[in-house]
């Protein structure tokens, strides 16, 4: 049951975000912003986090659960240091998976050799 629900849910970001990409003339850049700030923003507020307990990965994998990190770490920075740990909260709570992010979209760049289209 938590592999559907995390299917579900994860399926539903996927709808919003391709029938946005439709109707508007947002291009997949905006799209992206949108959904990074509506994690922040729901985050913040702890609206997303029932969400993630319900789905899983369904709603922490896709970017609005990365805006939902960011979120959360620069809260807690800034209980535990203040203006400054708002700032860096963010980072430290999301640096790991920035860091596998760069590393892994390395070695792909390594081993198959993308091109530009022409």
């Amino acid at each position: 049951m938590e592999y559907i629900k995390a299917f579900v849910v994860g399926g539903i970001i996927c709808l919003i975000g391709q029938v946005i990409l439709d109707n508007t003339k947002f291009t997949p850049a905006h799209l992206l912003l949108t959904f990074l700030l509506s994690g922040v923003i729901l985050g913040a507020l702890g609206l997303y986090q029932p969400i993630v307990d319900f789905a899983g990965a369904g709603a922490s994998i896709p970017i609005s659960g990365f805006g939902n990190s960011l979120a959360k770490g620069a809260i807690k920075g800034a209980n535990e240091k203040g203006i400054i740990g708002a700032f860096t909260g963010g980072i430290e709570a999301t640096g790991a998976g920035v860091a596998a992010i760069i590393l892994f979209g390395y070695i792909m760049a390594v081993i198959f050799n993308p091109k530009t289209k022409d």
